[in-house]
């Protein structure tokens, strides 16, 4: 379902932005727009999923906090962008109606993650060994699957459940190919305690 009244929904997020700066001790400025998304506004360098929505509205944040947003994988700002999404009523399949960023994170997480798709998939390829990722968020995951689908000798697959959810790559045609799970990080709470 989209979002029937942009300008209604955009004042929802700017109250709610203006709420985090006053009760939160936030230092943030904001803009919103709503961005051209006729034919257009698409050409064939757009990686977007085609099967996510794009957005209809994008929130730039800016200010002496913005940094705190992006940090450990821009966490808080995908934080702020499912809040939103939440303030909106739009159902999780909608999120990407609300686009949040900050110093350019979105497009340079995306860089980032393309290179690492063709890392990787080189090194599958050269060795014929599947690779597993560690756990991400669904919408890295995606981001991934896109990238590997322009590469030529390898395919992906998530497998896992939950927060333990990763993507494995494997030799093109080779999915049957047992793929060792990623090893969990421990926490600080596991210290001292054998590994089981």
């Amino acid at each position: 379902m989209p979002i029937d009244n942009l300008q209604e929904a955009a004042q929802k997020i700017a109250g709610f932005l203006a709420s985090l700066n006053k009760l939160g001790g936030m230092r943030l400025k904001y803009r919103i727009s709503a961005p051209d998304v006729g034919p257009a506004a698409h050409d064939s360098s757009d990686s977007r999923d085609p099967e996510e929505p794009a957005p209809a509205l994008c929130v730039e944040l800016a200010g002496p906090d913005a940094p705190l947003l992006v940090q450990h994988n821009g966490e808080l700002l995908l934080a702020l962008e499912t809040i939103a999404t939440q303030i909106l009523r739009l159902d999780q399949r909608e999120g990407g109606l609300v686009s949040f960023d900050a110093a350019n994170f979105k497009a340079l997480r995306a860089a980032e993650l393309r290179l690492t798709a063709e890392t990787t998939a080189e090194k599958v390829r050269q060795s014929g060994i599947p690779y597993a990722f560690p756990p991400m968020n669904s919408r890295e995951r995606r981001q991934m699957h896109m990238a590997f689908r322009g590469i030529e000798g390898v395919e992906t697959a998530s497998s896992g459940e939950g927060h333990d959810r990763f993507l494995a790559v494997y030799p093109e045609g080779k999915t049957d190919l047992p793929v060792t799970p990623p090893a969990k990080p421990r926490s600080f709470g596991d210290r001292g305690r054998p590994r089981r």
